[in-house]
């Protein structure tokens, strides 16, 4: 029987909050509405010039294999004998038992390479950056970002909680300001990519590096999209400017030119030092695979002596750079393999990427949040072993289909 002092409260009743699926399905609904969706799309078989998807082969143009060293047979059997040395994983964080021989080896390489007194090997480019910000600055501190530096610098800067000033993409005159009006700061680290991962362009190093020497600054460059393609031995755009000196910090990362996964971070021996001990995205996470770390290694080697591969990349990408200019097109930059053709629009961007898809040719179309909103693209990537006839029918075929949508639009 109820009791008559108690009264019926709505307080009492279970809080009507949407479920899971149902909040999800709104986002999606949101997201579609924007024309943002993103779905995966299955690749059977190697990373190779051309791939097969559902069945159907492609003109891969959008991958990250940049020297085409992801089916070298020295990077596969390097792979295949750490696996039967050491088994298919670290099984366990670096400071615990995860480290391994191998990981040791390729660092000392990775340093070598470098021209730094040490290298610290992490096991993605996301955690490199992240936890080599959160181990230098924090509150009280500034760092000073290039406003198209990767996701994981910006969320390296904000798990930091130092003070973060945004500069405008290369612009060293207004870095200079900021530098005097943060003199005060106890520690400054100005961060800029090498080669930037969506316009292909590359940082005024020089510049950027003088600078920070003339402001007691720290400078850290991302080289992910530039190891193994610039410099005489292929360890990137500071090695090739001969800026080792005037670089504390170079990131990049294994998952690109060097055919593997995961990333490094190479500096200073106290630098590696304060890492180990600091960094929570490399002290609380298994160490890589040594299949990984052996392949890398095969990688760095091939990169070294066989600088062929870079040249014959970045003059097949001049190539398709230039004829798509001369149709017209939207091209910033085709000094690197990255070449960005600008459609502005992000629905716009999808119907080219399907006429494209319709064509036998896969090119990523990038939307924000990747890149500012009107600056859709299609991120055309290329390859050492693609070849000049897949260039001239990627290059027609591009030119068609953008024509097509301004056709549509128009």
């Amino acid at each position: 029987m109820t009791d008559p002092l108690i009264k019926p409260s709505f307080l009492s009743l279970p809080r009507l909050r949407p479920t899971l699926d149902e909040t999800a399905r709104a986002a999606l609904d949101e997201i579609d509405s924007v024309g943002l969706r993103r779905r995966l799309r299955r690749i059977d078989g190697y990373q190779d010039p051309e791939v097969t998807i559902d069945g159907r082969r492609f003109l891969l143009l959008c991958s990250n294999n940049y020297l085409g060293l992801a089916s070298h047979p020295d990077v596969r059997r390097a792979a295949a004998e750490a696996i039967g040395r050491y088994g298919t994983s670290a099984v366990s964080s670096r400071l615990i038992s995860g480290h391994m021989r191998a990981h040791e080896e390729l660092e000392t390489r990775l340093a070598e390479w470098k021209g730094t007194p040490g290298a610290l090997v992490f096991s993605t480019g996301y955690q490199a950056n992240v936890g080599t910000i959160t181990s230098l600055v924090r509150p009280g501190d500034v760092v000073l970002s290039d406003e198209l530096n990767h996701a994981s610098i910006i969320d390296g800067c904000r798990l930091s909680r130092a003070q973060t000033a945004v500069y405008r993409h290369n612009d060293v005159t207004q870095l200079r300001a900021l530098l005097d009006e943060h003199a005060d700061a106890k520690r400054v680290l100005v961060i800029t990519e090498s080669v930037f991962s969506m316009d292909g362009d590359k940082a005024p190093l020089a510049e950027i590096s003088a600078a920070c020497r003339e402001h007691g600054a720290w400078l850290m460059v991302d080289e992910a999209h530039a190891a193994g393609i610039f410099g005489p031995k292929g360890a990137g755009l500071v090695s090739e400017l001969g800026l080792q000196g005037g670089v504390d910090i170079i990131v990049g990362t294994l998952g690109k030119a060097l055919a593997s996964f995961g990333a490094y971070v190479a500096g200073s021996q106290a630098l590696v030092d304060l890492l180990i001990n600091r960094a929570r995205s490399f002290i609380f996470t298994t160490g890589l695979p040594p299949a990984a770390v052996a392949a890398a290694y095969a990688a760095i080697d091939i990169a070294e002596r066989d600088r062929e591969r870079s040249a014959g990349l970045l003059a097949r990408a001049h190539r398709l750079g230039t004829r798509l200019r001369e149709s017209g097109l939207d091209v910033p930059n085709i000094d690197s393999q990255i070449l960005p053709i600008i459609i502005g629009d992000a629905d716009t961007t999808v119907r080219v990427m399907q006429d494209l898809l319709d064509e036998g040719i896969y090119v990523a179309a990038i939307r924000p949040p990747t890149v500012p909103r009107g600056t859709s693209r299609l991120r055309v990537s290329l390859m050492a072993t693609h070849t000049d006839a897949q260039v001239d029918r990627a290059a027609d075929a591009i030119a068609r289909a953008v024509a097509a949508a301004a056709a549509r639009t128009s």
